[in-house]
């Protein structure tokens, strides 16, 4: 739907080429053409900035390919954090996966030494600091989405989905520390684990789940491209090779 006309409304607009999970079937068939052409040319996995590669050109945006921030690939005035997991069984519904978020330093950010002192103060630093990295992505880009991709082991089975990427309510959450000394964010009104956050590293995790109108679909395992014969059809010659 449009966003509604308000007489105070002062929000940054801009035209999202389609709304949130509901992917068209263009763009599902232009990130599996590109899949199945990295497979051709050998790739054994795919990482997040090849993700990102991927999306960009199949939506016709701006892969920024930049380690700050959490906006990976803008379309006009509209961003989204890529990220991509591995599951042994991408279409498996409802499943729950972790999203590795970035780094929150609250040693740096807000001077606490000894993570471990007060969970409950460390925690709630946490995420102020992903909270804050919101606030700035959302100066510049409204809508402000996550793509997560889960892609199989082989790379021919995929589920991907999109999530409102915002900010969360400190008081929601209480925090418990687990057998390994890392912070385990749990969601009161569920009592589910909602964050993960590693005091060695700093890396927080955001756990989701997949939900039942994400988008899945399968590619063929298509040939690898023989050296040679690329090489010929490049019209490949040892001069192209100089030695220093």
């Amino acid at each position: 739907m449009e966003h509604p006309k308000l007489r105070d409304s002062k929000r940054l607009i801009t035209h999202e080429p389609y709304p949130i999970n509901e992917i068209p079937e263009e763009i599902i068939k232009k990130i599996g053409k590109k899949l199945v052409y990295l497979l051709c040319v050998g790739y054994k996995d795919l990482p997040g900035d090849e993700w990102g590669n991927v999306f960009a050109e199949a939506i016709g945006g701006t892969h920024l390919q930049s380690p700050v921030g959490i906006a990976d690939v803008t379309f006009n005035k509209m961003a989204w954090s890529m990220k991509t997991v591995k599951a042994k069984n991408p279409h498996r519904s409802n499943a729950s996966i972790r999203l590795i978020s970035g780094r929150c330093s609250p040693d740096y950010s807000y001077g606490i030494n000894n993570p471990h002192e007060d969970i409950e103060a460390t925690g709630r630093a946490v995420l102020n600091i992903w909270n804050e990295r919101v606030n700035i992505a959302q100066d510049y880009y409204n809508p402000l989405r996550t793509s997560i991709l889960v892609r199989s082991e082989d790379l021919l089975t995929y589920t991907l989905f999109e999530e409102e990427n915002h900010r969360f309510v400190a008081s929601s959450y209480r925090w418990e520390e687990n057998k390994n000394g890392n912070l385990i964010g749990v969601e009161i009104e569920t009592n589910e684990p909602k964050f993960t956050w590693q005091p060695h590293g700093s890396q927080f995790t955001i756990h989701t789940h997949v939900p039942t109108n994400a988008v899945k679909f399968r590619i063929k395992q298509p040939p690898k491209l023989d050296i040679e014969e690329t090489l010929k059809q490049i019209h490949f010659s040892d001069d192209w090779v100089q030695i220093l």
